[in-house]
């Protein structure tokens, strides 16, 4: 899978990689997509459901400049 190295902003994660990086549990992630709090999901297929790692590394640095 993609990771999300500083020299890439492209590409896809699946959902327990963006919960590696915004530790939340699977049913706060998804009521936060449904309020839009968090990114809305891409459908790559009918069973793969992935997230942009540009919108990841948006929603990462929106919450780290909540907590400063």
């Amino acid at each position: 899978m993609n990771n999300t190295n500083q020299s890439s902003n492209e590409g896809f994660l699946r959902l327990p990689e963006v919960l590696k990086l915004i530790p939340v549990s699977k049913s706060t992630w998804w009521a936060g997509v449904k309020s839009g709090r968090y990114p809305k999901s891409i459908k790559l297929s009918d069973r793969i459901t992935a997230w942009r790692v540009d919108e990841i590394r948006q929603l990462m640095h929106t919450l780290e400049s909540a907590n400063d």
